[in-house]
């Protein structure tokens, strides 16, 4: 079995809610304040990389038809359970890759992406004329000065930044009004058991790109880590995120401003 895909299959879910943390978010742009201004009661959104449906159950607004997918088949049973628990109408969860995506041409007028990979190629095609991309990247120095320590972790060995390369793959299949934002965040983690949990339930450390299997975690790093980087107000993570925007062609109606 592809080691990504067991490791997503071994996670389930992206429930955090037992994880003890607060979080400084240094920049205003907002994923779901975009995604909630520009769909409609008659909107098609798609929704890429799912994971357990958390957080399209609670953030995403009413719509015509929403579809999350996942390329993780335990993570679809996570957020059909929890689609179940949910008043929710109009959601369907299914399994599906993001790099041979099975979803029909020109049928959604939104989709979202969170922390997954994307093949612009492809979301061009599902989208709507005047359709929205709307992305939320995990960026090379996410988590920069824990990888430095521990010498691996996601993006670690990238030479370009995947936000740049995003961007230049959604620019080249044709989308307009393309913006990229920087998206800076502090999380202070409570305790080491706190900061432990999320390094076991997210790839920070994991590098699936290069074939790299070792996911146990030095412990002797870690404490060292947390010696280095222990606050007031707990063990500070800094977090670099990307998002972007997207239309897929220029307007011919008024068109949105996202910032």
């Amino acid at each position: 079995m592809n080691r990504e895909l067991e490791f997503y299959n071994e996670v389930k879910n992206w429930d955090f809610s037992k994880i003890k943390y607060i979080e400084d978010c240094l920049t205003t742009w907002n994923m779901y304040d975009i995604l909630n201004k520009t769909a409609t009661k008659d909107s098609y959104i798609l929704d890429l990389g799912t994971g357990g449906g958390e957080k399209l159950l609670e953030y995403f607004p009413k719509a015509k038809e929403i579809i999350g997918t996942d390329f993780s088949n335990e993570m679809i049973k996570t957020a059909n359970n929890n689609l179940k628990k949910s008043n929710r109408t109009n959601i369907k969860f299914k399994q599906m890759d993001n790099l041979n995506m099975t979803t029909e041409n020109n049928y959604f007028d939104i989709v979202v992406a969170r922390h997954t990979c994307i093949d612009a190629k492809q979301i061009y095609n599902t989208l709507k004329s005047n359709g929205i991309l709307i992305i939320r990247g995990v960026d090379k120095l996410d988590c920069w000065e824990l990888k430095k320590l521990f010498k691996r972790g996601q993006a670690y060995n990238d030479i370009k930044p995947i936000s740049l390369i995003d961007y230049e793959n959604i620019l080249e299949v044709g989308f307009k009004k393309v913006e990229l934002v920087p998206i800076h965040v502090r999380e202070y983690y409570e305790t080491k058991e706190d900061l432990l949990a999320l390094l076991l339930k997210t790839p920070i450390l994991n590098e699936f790109s290069n074939g790299n299997e070792d996911f146990d975690i030095n412990m002797n790093l870690l404490d060292k880590y947390i010696n280095l980087h222990k606050t007031n107000k707990g063990i500070v993570l800094i977090r670099r995120y990307y998002g972007i925007t997207a239309i897929k062609w220029l307007c011919q109606v008024k068109c949105v401003n996202f910032f």
